[in-house]
């Protein structure tokens, strides 16, 4: 068993170091960050990394807002936000093809939970979803 873990533990090394070759070889990607899309005072609560960009997940005075915002501004992508209150069965949605952000979408639900999320993939036919997420406030 030993041994096996060391053979694994080295071929994760040799792994490891052709990513990093390859990954110093493409073009630098730029950071997502959070694009104020949600107006004035609201504040990043939480975020959700999707692989190709970062779902934000805002709060301002009750109001709850979900932006899905891409690594890549200027490249076109599937991309897709989303919020409702817990007690809620419909969904409030942006999805589609985007440069720079899917979103901004809002619930209002103060001293209430709320869930959502998002995601960021060049292909709604294989883009990865972010589980949706929930908070209570």
């Amino acid at each position: 068993m030993r041994t096996n873990r060391t053979l694994a533990a080295a071929g994760a090394v040799a792994v490891m170091a052709v990513a990093a070759v390859g990954a110093a070889a493409a073009p630098a990607q730029a950071a997502a960050y959070y694009n104020g899309a949600c107006g004035a005072g609201y504040t990043v609560i939480d975020k959700l990394d999707s692989g190709q960009g970062v779902t934000y997940l805002t709060y301002n005075n009750g109001w709850n807002c979900v932006v899905a915002v891409t690594d890549r501004p200027g490249a076109r992508q599937y991309m897709k936000a989303q919020i409702k209150r817990s007690r809620d069965s419909q969904w409030i949605r942006d999805e589609g093809y985007y440069t720079q952000y899917a979103g901004p979408v809002y619930v209002y639900a103060p001293s209430e939970c709320i869930d959502w999320g998002g995601s960021v993939w060049p292909d709604p036919t294989v883009h990865v979803w972010v589980r949706w997420d929930d908070h209570c406030g």
